[in-house]
């Protein structure tokens, strides 16, 4: 497993795919996090009462990490499918025949870069939005109640929907349909079911991944959302789901 996880961070280190998406997740959660909370201090004056009391200082400042899903989706959609799509995948298994600890070890490196990358870009994105949000503005520090746990969990949530990402890598195996499924799960699914009645729209909104990530960044999720950690655990089923049967069908199918 050690000289498996080496490979893997090889692999992840050596290719420009990596560099250039983890680079634009970290710019486009930091610069759109800046952008809108800039907005808001200047337009502060003219907002009215009960948007300033509604106000929620910790989500605006992290809402380029809801931007930066897609982009880490892609990459985790990458560390499988360009194998497919070069031909390297039938290496990696010639070398390493046992075919569900060469996901795991991908899943492991794939997931601790993802982790500390979205940490850090959501506690930039905290701290500069923050810096931005001066007074009259309402503004926010780690203090501040659930603004912890927002900042926290919007990094958490980056990381497993990359890796839900990856799992669907897995079982398409395609880069093109791969991506294709994920922006369907994380930006069409919803509309669909928003077409849906409103009874039926209530109960499964709040199972779909870009409303968990809404709710987990906002200091108090709405009613047609989970809590903030019961959704991350539903997350987690969707990601673990994935990589499991995508683990099973790597076993089965030729490569």
């Amino acid at each position: 497993m050690k000289g498996l996880i080496a490979s893997e961070w090889t692999k992840l280190r050596t290719v420009r795919s990596t560099m250039w998406t983890l680079g634009l997740t970290v710019a486009l959660g930091i610069g759109l996090s800046a952008l809108a909370t800039a907005e808001t201090r200047a337009h502060w004056a003219t907002m009215g009462p009960i948007d300033k009391l509604t106000f929620d200082p910790a989500q605006t400042s992290l809402i380029g990490v809801a931007f930066g899903q897609l982009i880490i989706g892609i990459l985790g959609i990458l560390v499988i499918s360009a194998e497919y799509g070069t031909g390297t995948i039938r290496a990696t298994l010639s070398a390493a025949p046992k075919r569900p600890k060469v996901l795991l070890a991908k899943v492991a490196v794939f997931g601790a870069v993802a982790l500390v990358v979205s940490e850090v870009v959501a506690f930039l994105s905290f701290f500069v939005g923050q810096a931005l949000l001066t007074a009259p503005a309402t503004h926010a520090t780690l203090a501040t109640p659930q603004a912890l746990r927002q900042v926290v969990g919007s990094g958490l949530y980056l990381c497993v929907i990359g890796l839900f990402a990856l799992g669907l890598a897995t079982i398409i195996r395609h880069t093109a349909g791969a991506i294709t499924a994920f922006v369907a799960v994380l930006l069409v699914l919803p509309i669909i079911v928003h077409a849906l009645p409103n009874s039926l729209t209530h109960d499964l909104i709040r199972f779909m991944p870009a409303n968990i990530g809404n709710a987990i960044s906002a200091a108090q999720p709405g009613s047609s959302a989970f809590s903030p950690w019961v959704g991350f655990a539903v997350l987690c089923c969707y990601a673990v789901a994935a990589l499991v049967i995508g683990g099973v069908l790597l076993a089965r199918r030729d490569a």
